[in-house]
């Protein structure tokens, strides 16, 4: 025997073709079974006949319920959470365009929606105020604050299905699930009736495509009522033509939604006021039909989707219990359960300004600011602007009432302001007198927290130490950061960025990316001057290495940067490394100079071999800039006036080409000094000041 179950059919809202402009689109519907669910029990007789059982039961209820005047008075409230599942792109909405969603969802059962007025006169009359209110839950399953609103990261948003609601569902006998996707089999939205969703309590919910939540952000007005047309479902609506999901069919005339004020219809998926399709003038307006014109429920209707949330069919019965409002936040009054806030922006220089937001849970009556640093150092406005003019690490506190309850919240250390002029340059880095790539020369981002940019003395250019970034197989587009403190580049005339690299393919296919970008506002905003790919100018290794690549000797590569133009010689002049992982081998950042000057690295190749200090005389850091004509041995000592030898700088292999050498300054007194060089059969030496 074949079993017609139109109550366990998914009720989903096809995406239309892009047929009209600025979204006022007709909705189309299309059935499905079971298999969103659960597939392997999409088509098993038993629960087929089980779901048959349970909604005639809910029938005869309904029925029942529309004829007992007693019943289903006042207003109901209705807790709700939406959990935005995304991939950071435009599926992952604002919390105000949640907001906007609930709104017209309200006005729609309350029958707020401005366009009421412009039903129909035959209609007119039977307008509903359905009265069921729709809140956003205040606290979680656990009783924690919340806005009602979650977000999971997860590739599933391109799936839309039930392992998609497997990842966060709260519990349906206390809440009425929303899930935002990217997509959701070809739907708009869907949902199921209570008939079928009480056999599947971890799906019952509504499921909806972001650009059809809400009236902005990345949705427009024209599909702002596929969440009222979900919940009507939910609430145990059919179609306005009964439970067919296919409009204008002829046979739809034979077909019935069990609402007497309805009249039957084909249905409609444009708006034709005028239609009369079954012998009577259609109800072409009404929100569970598919013309893009819906603007009212009808009070037969009211009645059904009261009947349904006084059933214990699916446990909508439990959701607007005095109990279940209190213990999702929802009740009246709102209670302040935390206090919370948010900056624009944690990392500044020296006269630059943040602006701070109130995201207290759920009633504030009135705050007070403590901004000590700042200026101004206190407010009492709930989106304040605030001033830092000296460099160091400040606190925040934001104290909070509700008339009967206080709260405080500080975050020490929040915002870092950092000097403004800059640091001094000449600015050398070896990575040899520092702990921590996260310090006061040096600040990592890693927004994956997976394997980043550290410190090593796995290899180095010079000396024993250097930045790695451990590249695995399984980092394809990842993004990791370090970037510099501010440097004082307004008395510059040219800018030169040089650095030393390496890099290993694993094999010929990998092409990871290693950038350096320059800010002129203190890190606001970067430009990128200098970009190597693995699959060509990064590679140092000469080849692919499988193992986990440590350079040797004269597996480095040399980046000069010159193309900053003089906009960026600015006090709060920033510089910035960025990978971006394709699956390759190990990245390592070596002897990073930042010099405000021209090197002189090309005057220095045409005498090959010559010896440059920079800058000469030197007060508190200077390098040693020296053309290998080949890699060579070589040993090189600081000595004095007479000829005694002080400190052995270097004694190893140097690669061909040009080379830098930190020279210990600051361990020197003021004086007169030499650098002798030696390597093969040459000997040359290079006087400079201390002063």
């Amino acid at each position: 025997m074949k079993l017609f179950l139109p109550s366990l059919l998914l009720l989903a809202i096809a995406v239309p073709s892009l047929q009209a402009q600025n979204g006022d689109v007709p909705f189309s519907c299309k059935a499905n079974d079971l298999h969103l669910l659960d597939p392997a029990r999409a088509e098993d007789p038993a629960l087929l006949a089980q779901i048959a059982t349970l909604e005639a039961e809910l029938e005869v209820f309904t029925q029942e319920f529309a004829l007992d005047a007693s019943r289903g008075g006042g207003s109901y409230t209705i807790p709700v959470v939406f959990h935005i599942i995304h991939e950071n792109g435009p599926e992952n909405i604002s919390d105000e365009q949640v907001f906007d969603a609930m709104r017209v969802l309200n006005d729609d059962f309350n029958k707020l929606n401005s366009d009421w007025q412009n039903v129909r006169p035959e209609f007119l009359g039977i307008v509903s105020d359905v009265g069921v209110n729709f809140a956003l839950a205040q606290k979680d399953p656990q009783g924690n604050c919340t806005k009602g609103i979650t977000r999971t990261v997860s590739a599933l948003t391109n799936v839309g299905d039930q392992d998609m609601k497997d990842l966060i569902q709260w519990p349906r006998n206390k809440y009425m699930n929303v899930w935002v996707c990217a997509y959701a089999d070809g739907a708009a939205g869907y949902t199921y009736r209570p008939g079928a969703a009480d056999f599947f309590p971890t799906g019952d919910g509504i499921v909806l495509l972001h650009n059809y939540t809400g009236a902005i952000g990345t949705s427009s007005p024209g599909r702002s009522r596929t969440l009222t047309h979900e919940t009507g479902h939910w609430l145990n609506l059919k179609h306005t033509w009964g439970d067919s999901n296919e409009p204008i069919v002829t046979s739809n005339c034979s077909d019935d939604d069990s609402v007497s004020d309805t009249p039957n219809t084909v249905g409609w998926t444009s708006c034709v006021l005028s239609g009369i399709s079954c012998g009577s003038l259609d109800n072409v307006e009404n929100y569970m039909d598919y013309s893009y014109c819906s603007k009212m429920f009808t009070e037969g209707q009211k009645t059904r989707m009261i009947a349904a949330l006084n059933s214990g069919t699916a446990q909508r019965s439990s959701l607007w219990t005095t109990n279940n409002l209190n213990a999702t936040g929802v009740g009246s009054p709102a209670i302040l359960c935390a206090a919370e806030f948010t900056s624009s922006i944690q990392e500044i220089c020296a006269g630059s300004t943040v602006t701070f937001s109130d995201v207290s849970y759920n009633s504030v009556s009135s705050r007070t600011w403590s901004f000590p640093g700042g200026t101004p150092n206190t407010s009492t406005d709930p989106n304040p602007s605030v001033t830092y003019t000296t460099a160091g690490n400040y606190a925040v506190t934001l104290d909070v009432t509700d008339g009967t309850t206080n709260l405080s919240v500080t975050t020490n250390d929040l915002i870092t302001v950092l000097a403004n002029p800059g640091a001094a340059v000449p600015f050398n880095e070896g990575f040899e007198s520092i702990s921590s790539l996260n310090g006061s020369s040096w600040t990592v981002y890693d927004p994956d927290n997976n394997n980043t940019f550290q410190l090593t003395n796995a290899a180095a250019f010079s000396g024993s130490n250097s930045v790695r970034l451990l590249n695995t197989a399984s980092m394809t587009t990842q993004l990791d950061e370090f970037y510099s403190e501010p440097f004082d580049m307004s008395n510059a005339t040219e800018i030169v960025v040089t650095f030393r690299y390496a890099y290993a393919q694993r094999n010929t296919t990998n092409d990871d990316r290693l950038r350096l970008y320059v800010s002129n506002n203190c890190g606001d905003t970067w430009s990128m001057r200098k970009q190597l790919r693995g699959s060509s100018d990064l590679n140092t290794a000469g080849g692919t290495v499988s193992s986990s690549f440590v350079p040797s000797g004269d597996q480095w590569g040399y980046a000069e940067v010159t193309n900053i133009s003089s906009s960026y010689h600015t006090s709060d002049f920033r510089i910035k490394f960025e990978s971006e992982s394709y699956g390759g081998n190990n990245i390592y950042v070596d002897d990073i100079n930042l010099n405000g000057m021209p090197v002189g690295l090309e005057e220095l190749s045409a005498n090959s071999g010559s010896l440059m200090i920079i800058p000469n005389p030197a007060q508190d850091n200077a390098q040693l800039l020296i053309e290998m004509p080949s890699s060579d041995q070589v040993v090189i000592d600081l000595i004095d006036v007479t000829g005694r030898k002080l400190i052995e700088l270097y004694n190893g292999n140097l690669a061909g080409g040009p080379q830098r050498i930190d020279l210990p300054i600051s361990t020197l007194r003021s004086g007169v000094y030499m650098v002798r060089s030696q390597h093969g059969d040459r000997s040359e030496m290079i006087r400079f000041v201390v002063e």
